[in-house]
C-alpha cells in the first residue's frame, strides 16, 4: 500500500449471498426509445432468472460515439432514464443501476450512475469523474466518490447497511478511484462503453494494439474488485461503431469491446459474455460484503498501462471535446428538456 494507506477493516459483520446480472446492450446511437425498450427486455430477462442485483451498462440510454446527435439527447434527472430504473426494481425486487447522459438544472450535461432501490426509491448518484476521449464533447465530469448507502434490509441477512461504489469505464482504469473506494464498499456496480482500436495501417501494429485493449478492457473490470475488497458487477456494450474522429479527415469503424462480467472480491471471474457473444446477460451468485483488498495500489495514476493511440486520443479528444461541448452540447438552464428523443437522420 502507498503514502502509509491502510485498507478500511471489514464492514457488515455478516454478508450474504443473492445472485447478480449484467446486461451486455446493442445500442442504436443516440436512440434513447428503442435503447429503453432494449434494456427493459434484457432487465426482465435478468429478473425472470432471480436476479436481485442488474446492471446496465454506462450510456444506456444512447450509447456511445463520437455522433453529433448525442449533444441532443440528454435527459433529465427525473426523465424516462430513471423511470425505467426504478419500474424494473420494483418489478424484479432488485437493486438495478446505470449511466446515460443527464442535462440537469444548471444546463450542464454529466454521466450520472443511478441506482434504485427494491421499492423504487432511488437511492443515490454518481456523476463520471473524467470525460474519456471523444466523451469530452457530450458531457462534464463530477466530483463526487461514487459511494451510495443502500437499504439495511437491501438483501435481508446483513447486520448492518451496506453500501455500493459506482464506476465507470475509464474511472476502473484510475488509482485515485479505486483509493476513494477501498475498503469502504459492499458492491460494486460499474459499466462500460469501451471501443476497439480501429484497424488501421500498419495493420500488423494495430492489431496488436487492439489485442491488448481487449485484454486490458476485461482486466481493468475484473481487477478492480480486488482493489478495492468488493464483488463488482460489470455491464458493457456490443456492436459495431462507424463515426468520424475528431479535428481530423479520418473515419473510425470498430466495435464496443464487451467486456460483460461479475467477479468476486478477490478478482475471480464469476461469469462473462464476450463481445463476440452479442446482446444478452449473464448472472452469477455473489457474496455481497466487504473483505480486505487483496491487492495494493500502485504509485501511479493509471493502474493499467493505456496503449499510445489511446494515449493520444486521450490528449488532443480531450481539448477539442472541451470547445465543442461549449459550442454544441451546453444549453441554458432554461432549454433543459427531454428532447429529442431519437436519433437524427
Amino acid at each position: 500500500m502507498t503514502g502509509g494507506e491502510r485498507a478500511s477493516a471489514p464492514g457488515p459483520a455478516r454478508s450474504e449471498t443473492v445472485l447478480a446480472a449484467a446486461v451486455q446492450l446493442d445500442a442504436r446511437i443516440a436512440d434513447v426509445d428503442h435503447n429503453l425498450r432494449r434494456c427493459e427486455e434484457l432487465a426482465d430477462d435478468a429478473g425472470a432468472r432471480g436476479a436481485r442485483i442488474i446492471a446496465l451498462p454506462e450510456f444506456f440510454t444512447t450509447g456511445i460515439a463520437f455522433e453529433p446527435a448525442l449533444s441532443h439527447a440528454a435527459l433529465p434527472p427525473g426523465g424516462s432514464a430513471t423511470a425505467l430504473l426504478q419500474r424494473l426494481a420494483v418489478r424484479h425486487h432488485a437493486l438495478v443501476g446505470g449511466s446515460f447522459l443527464c442535462r440537469d438544472d444548471d444546463g450542464e450535461v454529466r454521466n450520472a450512475y443511478f441506482l434504485a432501490g427494491p421499492d423504487g426509491a432511488l437511492l443515490g448518484r454518481h456523476d463520471k469523474d473524467l470525460p474519456t476521449m471523444w466523451e469530452n464533447s457530450f458531457y462534464i465530469g463530477g466530483g463526487d466518490p461514487g459511494l451510495i448507502g443502500l437499504p439495511p434490509d437491501a438483501f435481508g441477512g446483513m447486520s448492518a447497511a451496506p453500501t455500493a461504489g459506482a464506476a465507470v469505464c475509464w474511472e476502473l482504469m484510475r488509482t485515485g478511484t479505486a483509493r476513494r473506494l477501498r475498503g469502504r464498499v459492499d458492491l460494486m456496480m460499474t459499466g462500460s462503453g469501451w471501443w476497439t482500436v480501429p484497424q488501421w495501417r500498419p495493420r500488423g501494429l494495430f492489431e496488436r494494439w487492439e489485442a491488448r485493449n481487449e485484454a486490458t478492457a476485461r482486466r481493468a473490470a475484473a481487477d478492480f474488485s480486488r482493489y478495492v475488497g468488493a464483488p463488482l458487477v460489470h455491464a458493457a456494450h456490443c456492436g459495431p461503431v462507424d463515426c468520424r474522429m475528431p479535428w481530423t479527415p479520418l473515419r473510425y469503424r470498430g466495435r464496443l469491446e464487451g467486456a460483460t462480467l461479475i467477479a468476486d472480491s478477490h478478482g475471480h471471474v464469476l461469469a462473462e459474455r464476450t463481445r463476440d457473444e452479442g446482446p444478452g446477460v449473464v448472472t452469477a451468485p455473489i457474496t455481497v460484503g466487504r473483505t480486505r483488498p487483496g491487492e495494493s495500489l500502485p504509485r501511479r495514476y493509471w493502474l493499467h498501462r493505456r496503449g499510445p493511440l489511446p494515449t493520444a486520443a486521450w490528449h488532443y479528444q480531450r481539448a477539442h471535446g472541451r470547445g465543442y461541448y461549449a459550442a454544441h452540447t451546453r444549453t441554458p438552464a432554461e432549454e433543459d428538456r427531454e428532447w429529442p428523443r431519437t436519433a437524427v437522420r
